[in-house]
C-alpha cells in the first residue's frame, strides 16, 4: 500500500514539472519572435540604399505626338481578277480525247484547247451530205419537169389562139404546169433544208475541237482525257491578257462614298507600296446575303501582278481625330511595334503600340502614346530603359 502511494506521488510531481516547462515555452516563444522581428527591422533600418542616378544619353532627337484631323476611311477587301475571264465549255457530247493545255499556259486566240470524240458527229455529217445530194437531184428533176410543163403550156396558148385545142385540153395543160412549178419549189425548199441540216451537222462536228475565245492565260484545267463532255460543262478557264482589276465588296452603308472614275489607293500582296486604282464598275444590285455591293477597280498594267492575289482598298468616308507619331520613332520587335516615350523628367520608358494608317512620314498610334507625349527618334535596337534623354524636340509636320 505504501509502495503504491509513493508511485502516485512521483507521477504527480512529474506532471507538474511538465506543465511548468510547457508554460514557460509558451510565454517565451512570442518574446523570441518579437525579438527576431526587432532585429530584422534594425537590420533594415541600418541597410544602406542601393539606387544610383540614371545614366544620361545624348545625341538622340525626340518628337512630340500630335493630335490631328485625318481622313476617315473604311477598308474593303477582295481579290485581283482578270477584266475578262471565260469558262470554255463543251458544245457537244462525247468523250474527251485530249486536253492540250495546263494551268499557266499562254494561249492565242483560236488555239486548240481540247478535242472531243466526234465519231457520231462525223457520221451525221456524212449522212447529211448524202441527203443534200439526193435533194439536189430531186430539185433538179422537179425543175426540169416544171420547165417542160411551162414550154408545153406556151405551145397550147398558141394553139388556143388558133382555136386548135379545146378549152378542156388547155386547162389540163395549164394545171399540169402549175403543179410542176409547185413540185419544183417544194424540191428546192427540201434542198435548202438539207443544206442547212448539213451545215448544222458540220458545225456540231466542229465543236469537237475546243478553241480559245481570245488570247490569254489558262487559269484552270477542269477536264482530263477520258472524262465525258456535255454541252455547257466547262473544260478550261482562260483569263484575257491585259490589265487586271481588283474586285472588292463594299457594305451598303458605305457604297454612297464610291463613284465611277474615283481614284483610290489599293494595297496588294507582293507590292511594297500602294497602287493607284480607278473605280471602273459598280454592280448595281447588292448581294442579298452580305448586303454588300461588288466594286471593280481597274489596276495599272504590271508584270508583277497576278490574278487571285489578295487586295484591299481604303475608301474615304469623312474625317476624324488621330494621334500621329513619326514613323522613325517606331521600333519593331518581331511582330510587335514599340516606341521609347520620354516623361516629364526626361526618363525613357518602352511602350507597346497599336498602329493604324500611315500618312506620309507619320503613322497613327491607336494605343500606347497620347497626344503631347515625346517619343525618341531613330532609337533602333538601343536599350534606353530608365535612361535620361537629353535632346531637342524635333518638329513634326504632315
Amino acid at each position: 500500500m505504501k509502495q503504491v502511494m509513493r508511485q502516485e506521488m512521483k507521477q504527480v510531481r512529474k506532471n507538474a514539472m511538465n506543465h511548468r516547462s510547457v508554460t514557460s515555452l509558451s510565454v517565451a516563444a512570442p518574446a523570441l519572435l518579437l525579438g527576431g522581428l526587432a532585429l530584422l527591422g534594425g537590420c533594415r533600418e541600418n541597410a544602406a540604399p542601393t539606387g544610383t542616378a540614371p545614366r544620361t544619353v545624348t545625341g538622340l532627337a525626340v518628337a512630340q505626338a500630335v493630335a490631328q484631323t485625318v481622313p476617315s476611311t473604311v477598308t474593303a477587301v477582295g481579290s485581283v481578277r482578270a477584266a475578262e475571264s471565260a469558262q470554255v465549255a463543251a458544245q457537244t457530247s462525247g468523250r474527251v480525247l485530249e486536253v492540250m493545255v495546263h494551268a499557266g499556259d499562254a494561249v492565242r486566240v483560236g488555239e486548240t484547247l481540247a478535242r472531243i470524240d466526234s465519231t457520231l458527229a462525223s457520221s451525221d455529217v456524212e449522212r447529211m451530205k448524202a441527203t443534200v445530194a439526193s435533194a439536189r437531184d430531186a430539185s433538179a428533176a422537179a425543175a426540169a419537169q416544171a420547165a417542160l410543163a411551162d414550154s408545153t403550156l406556151q405551145r397550147y396558148k398558141l394553139l388556143r389562139e388558133r382555136k386548135s385545142v379545146s378549152p378542156q385540153e388547155y386547162d389540163e395543160v395549164s394545171r399540169h404546169a402549175e403543179a410542176a412549178q409547185a413540185q419544183a419549189r417544194a424540191a428546192a425548199a427540201e434542198l435548202t433544208a438539207a443544206e442547212a441540216a448539213a451545215g448544222s451537222a458540220t458545225t456540231m462536228a466542229g465543236y469537237a475541237v475546243v478553241r480559245a475565245p481570245f488570247a490569254g492565260v489558262v487559269t484552270a484545267r477542269l477536264a482530263d482525257p477520258g472524262s465525258l463532255a456535255a454541252p455547257g460543262v466547262p473544260l478550261v478557264v482562260v483569263d484575257r491578257s491585259g490589265p487586271l482589276q481588283l474586285e472588292v465588296s463594299v457594305d451598303e452603308s458605305q457604297i454612297a462614298a464610291v463613284h465611277r472614275g474615283q481614284r483610290l489607293e489599293a494595297s496588294l500582296d507582293g507590292e511594297s507600296a500602294p497602287v493607284g486604282a480607278t473605280v471602273a464598275e459598280i454592280v448595281p444590285a447588292a448581294d442579298t446575303a452580305s448586303h454588300s455591293f461588288l466594286v471593280k477597280l481597274a489596276l495599272p498594267a504590271s508584270s508583277s501582278l497576278r490574278a487571285g492575289i489578295y487586295g484591299s482598298v481604303a475608301i474615304p468616308v469623312g474625317e476624324r481625330s488621330a494621334v500621329l507619331i513619326p514613323t522613325a520613332s517606331v521600333v519593331h520587335r518581331g511582330s510587335l511595334a514599340t516606341a521609347w516615350v520620354v516623361d516629364a523628367n526626361g526618363i525613357a520608358a518602352l511602350r507597346y503600340l497599336t498602329l493604324g494608317a500611315s500618312f506620309g512620314d507619320q503613322v497613327e498610334a491607336l494605343s500606347g502614346v497620347s497626344a503631347g507625349e515625346r517619343v525618341v527618334l531613330h532609337a533602333a535596337d538601343r536599350d534606353l530603359a530608365g535612361s535620361r534623354i537629353e535632346a531637342s524636340v524635333a518638329g513634326v509636320s504632315r
